[in-house]
């Protein structure tokens, strides 16, 4: 965080805030994909296409609902080899799942 604020000008403080908080949020996935309208298996073929498009390394935030993606996605995810970096509750009874490309 603190490289992203050392500039040759002093920066405002509106500029500041923004930093902290995105700092805060935590990683900003490379890509987003909204799969809470789909249902087994659609729910993992799409997070999987959306996976195969991406570069190694790359991050993917699903949106998701129910408990059997929530089950499911992660779980698959991980066999196929990428990386759960973080499953949090959203809103409205959804989960915001992020994952690495592997």
């Amino acid at each position: 965080m603190v490289d992203r604020l050392l500039t040759t000008t002093v920066p405002e403080p509106q500029q500041v805030q923004a930093v902290i908080e995105q700092e805060a949020a935590g990683p900003v996935a490379d890509r987003h994909l909204d799969i809470t309208a789909d249902v087994c298996p659609m729910t993992f073929v799409r997070t999987r296409l959306a996976l195969d498009r991406m570069q190694p390394g790359q991050t993917l935030l699903v949106l998701l609902r129910g408990e059997e993606p929530t089950r499911n996605v992660p779980r698959t995810a991980v066999e196929q080899g990428h990386a759960v970096l973080s499953l949090s509750p959203g809103v409205d009874g959804t989960q915001l799942l992020l994952l690495r490309r592997g």
